[in-house]
């Protein structure tokens, strides 16, 4: 009796149709097209994996510098000012607390400003 790859065929394709839920037109039930889309998507996934951590990253840093300068100083000048001062907070809790906590972030504005100085 002759061995077939069906069940492993049927699995693969099943396995690409499954990936293409929710895509529209025949592009989640035509094995053919699905598996261009899948792959497209996939490459767009990966590359998004890397773009996301970029906009965090420029986000954190735009409202560090909106609740900087509300406090008469820029965003280079407090990053400066908190290194001088030897205070080590990362982007990511440092915009957390410009806006959800203006006080402690004013002081850590205060504390900036004050090394700058010496």
């Amino acid at each position: 009796m002759r061995s077939t790859v069906a069940v492993a065929s049927r699995a693969r394709r099943k396995k690409i149709i499954a990936k293409a839920k929710g895509y529209r037109g025949r592009n989640n039930n035509v094995l053919r097209v699905a598996m261009e889309k899948v792959e497209k998507g996939l490459q767009y996934q990966y590359r998004d994996r890397r773009n996301k951590k970029r906009n965090f990253r420029s986000l954190w840093i735009q409202r560090i510098n909106a609740g900087s300068r509300q406090y008469g100083v820029s965003y280079s000048q407090f990053m400066n000012g908190l290194k001088l001062a030897g205070i080590e907070l990362d982007r990511k809790v440092l915009a957390d607390l410009a806006a959800r906590e203006p006080e402690a972030f004013k002081s850590l504005v205060e504390q900036a400003q004050a090394a700058l100085a010496k």
